[in-house]
């Protein structure tokens, strides 16, 4: 039954902490930390990465005991396990998911506590089950029989929640719940965000994505270093104070400005009309200090033609030119001779060796590739890790122990340390803080600078139309246009969803000097100039 939603009835806490603190082998992590999470309150955690989110979440999770201060949950004192924790209503949706994938909706959303009959597992209340409480949060387009493997990744993310809700849940905490959905996926989640919040289930929302934090949360709770900073509603505040308050950094330096000094030069990469099973008819270059962004939605082929350029999943058909000089590039190992790098979307299961060291993972692409020259050319490894910021006790820690943005920066040495001509970038920010994010944009401004050519592929719209010198939007597996630097968002999305599509149905070449008036464009605003009308142009160019 749907409990009394936010400003409903009374308004206690429902979730109260109060001086909370926690030391792990004599570091303090948390400090005096004080919290209240109200009924039907969407409440964001935010904090660089080693802020203390993940211990707060931990704590409330019954994971970790604190060792200072009180933890109450509707007045009662907490628990003492995960399990307890999950008895008294409070459940955790981690950003790895836990799901088999072989096993259907139902059975992942009740494994380990499945309905039985006579001793047995009563698969008919199990779905009934399963479909009530799916009809119930309107996600009546989700079957409880579906195998999990077969649904996307928004849909896996759903089916964590919905395993989460199960439980009666009284409050759920979601760590990054958006880290792996594409733009067009988040949608998904937010109608279930507002649905739990109509029933009254408190969230905490742990999110480095600002735009969803002043979209979803009605508080915001900022740690820093261990302590609590600030805590304020969302109307009375904006980007550029919270992130000010994160990071001491204005939100306008976010992203760096591009040195106007530095003028593309050569083609390092070129693609001729490549294709495969996956993607078809590909032809775009990338000159030595350029960014060039890769966008589109989910699927459209983006990291398929990374993966394809570096010899994962090869082209079958087409050229691929590195400093003008055709490559047949059939595995990883020719590709890092031919002069490229490529930074995986997923550096945990792809681009780490999470139980080795930092050095260790650093050298792991020089070991592999030219282990004659492995010990020479590694003597630069500690010089790059310092050069990122690297933070870590030592550079023979385990890599498993770092935030995320840190094991971030050891990819990134991992592969610059090869001294690539054209390195591929595929979701370099995805899951870091808003400060890891920040080197990762210096590096890229700083390759640049050194004439490397950098292939950006991104999810995060404003960091792609912030960075890029040119973005070249995919779509279904073709590309389906090319955007000058200053591009908006919107006009990024019309080429990725089709809305901007020429009815040749051409490959697409916006000339946002070309614009019309901006008041003859529809749905354009009366106040809004030719340089930034939030639609393409009339008449796009055909792209040749």
């Amino acid at each position: 039954m749907p409990r009394p939603a936010a400003g409903e009835g009374d308004d206690r806490p429902l979730l109260r902490l109060r001086g909370i603190g926690k030391e792990f082998f004599g570091n303090s992590v948390l400090r005096g930390i004080d919290l209240d999470v109200r009924p039907g309150e969407v409440h964001a955690l935010v904090g660089e990465n080693g802020a203390g989110k993940s211990t707060l979440m931990k704590i409330i999770a019954g994971v970790h005991r604190p060792d200072a201060g009180t933890l109450e949950l509707d007045g009662e004192t907490t628990f003492a396990s995960p399990l307890a924790a999950q008895h008294a209503g409070v459940s955790t949706v981690f950003q790895e998911f836990n799901l088999l994938p072989e096993r259907s909706v139902a059975e992942n959303v009740y494994l380990g506590r499945e309905p039985r009959r006579a001793g047995l597992v009563d698969r008919r209340r199990m779905h009934a089950d399963t479909t009530a409480l799916l009809t119930e949060l309107g996600l009546t387009g989700l079957a409880s029989w579906t195998r999990v493997g077969s649904l996307s990744v928004a849909q896996q993310q759903i089916v964590e929640i919905v395993k989460a809700v199960s439980y009666d849940a009284r409050i759920i905490s979601m760590d990054e719940p958006t880290a792996a959905l594409a733009d067009q996926e988040v949608e998904l989640l937010y109608e279930l965000v507002h649905r739990l919040k109509e029933r009254g289930v408190a969230i905490l929302y742990v999110s480095h994505r600002l735009k969803e934090i002043f979209d979803l949360c009605d508080t915001i709770t900022v740690l820093k270093d261990g302590n609590h900073v600030l805590t304020t509603p969302t109307a009375d505040i904006d980007a550029d104070r919270l992130v000010r308050t994160m990071v001491g950094r204005d939100f306008a330096g976010y992203f760096p400005d591009k040195d106007p000094a530095i003028v593309p030069g050569e083609v390092r990469l070129a693609l001729e009309g490549v294709g495969n099973t996956q993607v078809d008819d590909v032809s775009f270059e990338v000159r030595a200090g350029e960014i060039v962004a890769l966008a589109g939605l989910q699927g459209s082929g983006r990291t398929e033609v990374a993966h394809g350029v570096f010899g994962i999943a090869g082209f079958t058909r087409g050229r691929v030119l590195v400093g003008g000089k055709p490559v047949d590039v059939r595995s990883p190992r020719q590709a890092v001779r031919a002069g490229l790098a490529l930074v995986t979307e997923d550096r945990k299961a792809e681009g780490l060796a999470l139980g080795q060291s930092i050095l260790a993972n650093a050298r792991l692409v020089l070991d592999a590739v030219v282990p004659g020259q492995a010990d020479r050319r590694a003597r630069r490894i500690p010089g790059i890790l310092s050069s990122l910021e690297l933070v870590a006790s030592s550079q023979e820690a385990e890599v498993q122990y770092l935030s995320g943005g840190n094991q971030q920066k050891v990819v990134l040495a991992k592969w610059l340390v090869t001294d690539p001509q054209v390195i591929v970038l595929d979701e370099p920010t995805r899951g870091i803080d808003v400060g890891a994010k920040r080197a990762v944009y210096d590096l890229m401004r700083e390759l640049t600078a050194n004439g490397v050519a950098v292939l950006f592929i991104s999810s995060e719209l404003p960091e792609v139309v912030a960075m890029a010198d040119r973005v070249l939007v995919m779509r279904d597996g073709r590309l389906a246009g090319e955007l000058p630097a200053g591009s908006d968002e919107e006009t990024v999305m019309a080429l990725a969803t089709g809305a901007g599509e020429d009815t040749s149905g051409e490959h697409v070449q916006v000339d946002l000097g070309a614009l019309a008036d901006a008041d003859d464009l529809p749905g354009a605003d009366p106040g809004t100039t030719p340089g930034n009308a939030p639609h393409a142009p009339d008449g796009p160019k055909e792209h040749r």
